[in-house]
C-alpha cells in the first residue's frame, strides 16, 4: 500500500514587502562608515582591516564599530539608531 506524503515547498511564496536597496554614496572621502561585527570566528579582524584599508585608499574620515551580543540575534533596535545617525555608510560584517 502506497503511503501519500505531503511536503512544503520552503522556497515557495514571496515577501510581503520589497525593500529597495539604499541610495550609495558616489565617494567615501570623508564619509563616516559604521561596520557591524556580528561575532563570528575573525569578523573583527576582518573589520578592523577593512576600517584601516578605507581610510588609506579611500579617505573615509572615521570608522565606528559596534558589536552585535550573538550572531544569531538581530542588533538592538537602540544599535540601529545610533549607526544611522553616526554613519554615513554602514556595512554588516560576516566572520567565519
Amino acid at each position: 500500500m502506497a503511503v501519500k506524503m505531503d511536503f512544503v515547498d520552503p522556497t515557495a511564496g514571496t515577501a510581503s514587502k520589497s525593500i529597495p536597496p539604499a541610495d550609495r554614496p558616489a565617494d567615501l572621502g570623508g564619509k563616516v562608515v559604521g561596520v557591524l561585527d556580528n561575532t563570528k570566528e575573525q569578523a573583527g579582524l576582518i573589520l578592523r582591516t577593512l576600517g584601516e584599508g578605507l581610510r588609506e585608499k579611500y579617505g573615509v574620515k572615521e570608522v565606528i564599530v559596534r558589536r552585535k551580543e550573538h550572531y544569531s540575534k538581530p542588533a538592538p533596535d537602540a544599535m540601529i539608531e545610533e549607526m544611522a545617525e553616526q554613519c554615513d555608510v554602514v556595512i554588516c560584517a560576516l566572520g567565519g
